[in-house]
């Protein structure tokens, strides 16, 4: 056995449930933790992301260090740096992995690396309850449809044994390795819009814990109907701290599972972790998934391109205010509610006919939760154009959504403050205000506020005209 383990770190900032780190502590004196910084991982289109894993590097370095665990951060490419290390130098390197295809071959090359170069390694289970290929159809064939797949897939975790209790045992003396390490700081996105996030985000992997305790004691009975509802803090937002590990699914799962009297609130928490699964099960047996239409006949769907619409869109300027106050949440906080995501992405896709792909790069660069699976799967599920997607003819009305799920304009307010003083009545649909009482309210639709950019009925009716024209084809 090598003298020194090496904890290669990915999307896993915890002590807790990490069976890499614990298999290099509980094996060698001295442990090391690595983070590579790769430009081309993030490639200027995650750039909210490079904050939230900058503070996390900040916030693991300390925690590690009281196992007396160094983590060293790094810039550069991860097959570079690994083919530089030699057998003379007596590692030992250790990972979680990622469920991504590109991340996979990249992983593959490595281990041919230290095949050749007689470096040990091991790697392990990621942040998943089962891997991808451990749930297929009788046949071995992969799933296209969500709910026999969780079925499957829940039944499948359900027969494993207990997950193991990883401990990561503290170490005699920090360690170093590598040269030209870098700070967390340098990682941070250019612009500084980032730094509004501190507002809303406690990122440490404590923190996560009290999320969930706070899930399972106060949200999860009535989880079913208060998800929906963006004025709530309803939902669970745990998912920026599963998608850099600084919580294992596992972890919440077993908590949900200690629950006594498991409702419609548990089974539509437990469905989303199911669909997270999903997501990176289709991904990799249909790795096309990444690059366009899972169905092929939305290939001559005839998209719009209208730069004009798509920064309206962006800027939360469209005019419909349930619509424009999920994107100023996205853009202020890095999150944004789900049912909320579910209305700006219809509203992209079907009212401006703008083609899915500028609304899932958006949202790759913006959100903290950003996770590839799950957001090309839920894109193409909301364009029609995904396995088991919606159906195309689904398509949300901005209005009703505003008036059903935020009744009260507590949420839509907050985010859109210009519409502070509308009535009620009137604030999914403004423009239909008298113009005598929007000067006594002072908000002039066309002025303080935008006119809607598009009509909905027109809007829908030509979103259907479109789609009846791929269906012919």
């Amino acid at each position: 056995m090598s003298d020194t383990g090496l904890f290669w770190i990915r999307d896993d900032f915890r002590i807790e449930n990490n069976p890499a780190l614990s298999f290099a502590t509980q094996n060698h004196e001295n442990v090391i933790a690595l983070f590579i910084y790769n430009n081309k991982n993030f490639d200027n289109q995650t750039e909210a992301q490079k904050w939230w894993v900058s503070k996390s590097l900040e916030i693991f370095k300390t925690d590690l260090s009281k196992y007396n665990i160094n983590l060293q951060l790094i810039k550069g490419d991860e097959l570079d740096v690994f083919s530089n290390i030699k057998k003379k130098d007596n590692l030992t390197v250790y990972w979680n992995k990622v469920y991504e295809p590109d991340i996979i071959d990249k992983g593959k090359k490595i281990r041919d690396v230290f095949i050749k170069n007689e470096i040990n390694f091991k790697y392990f289970k990621g942040n998943i309850l089962n891997e991808f290929q451990e749930v297929t159809k009788n046949d071995g064939t992969p799933f296209k449809v969500f709910t026999p797949f969780w079925r499957t897939a829940e039944q499948k975790y359900l027969s494993l044994p207990p997950a193991k209790n990883y401990i990561v045992k503290k170490r005699t003396k920090e360690k170093t390795f590598f040269k030209n390490c870098i700070e967390p700081k340098n990682i941070l996105p250019q612009k500084d819009w980032y730094k509004k996030f501190e507002k809303y985000w406690n990122i440490s992997e404590n923190n996560s814990k009290k999320i969930l305790n706070e899930l399972i004691e106060n949200k999860i009975k009535d989880y079913g109907t208060t998800r929906d509802i963006p004025s709530i803090d309803g939902t669970s937002k745990l998912s920026p701290y599963i998608k850099h590990g600084q919580i294992h699914v596992a972890s919440i799962w077993k908590k949900c599972s200690e629950i006594k009297s498991k409702g419609i609130g548990y089974r539509k928490y437990i469905n989303e972790l199911g669909w997270r699964e999903f997501s990176h099960s289709l991904i990799n047996y249909f790795p096309e998934f990444l690059k366009g239409n899972y169905r092929k006949d939305f290939d001559k769907f005839p998209w719009v391109k209208n730069d004009k619409y798509l920064k309206a869109w962006k800027t939360g300027m469209t005019g419909y205010p349930i619509v424009d106050a999920g994107m100023r949440e996205l853009y202020e906080t890095g999150w944004m509610h789900n049912r909320v995501r579910m209305v700006v992405g219809s509203f992209l896709v079907k009212h401006l006919r703008i083609n899915w792909t500028e609304g899932e790069k958006y949202f790759r660069n913006c959100l903290l939760d950003f996770n590839k699976a799950n957001n090309v799967a839920q894109w193409q599920w909301v364009a029609g154009c995904g396995a088991d997607a919606a159906p195309y003819f689904r398509i949300f009305n901005p209005i009703l959504q505003g008036e059903k799920f935020d009744k009260d304009g507590i949420y839509t307010k907050k985010w859109v403050p210009e519409l502070l003083n509308m009535p009620n009545k009137f604030l999914y649909k403004p423009w239909e205000l008298e113009k005598k009482y929007q000067e006594q309210i002072k908000v002039i639709i066309g002025t303080d506020y935008p006119k809607p950019m598009v009509d909905h009925a027109t809007a829908r009716n030509a979103a259907l005209e479109a789609f009846q024209k791929i269906k012919k084809n």
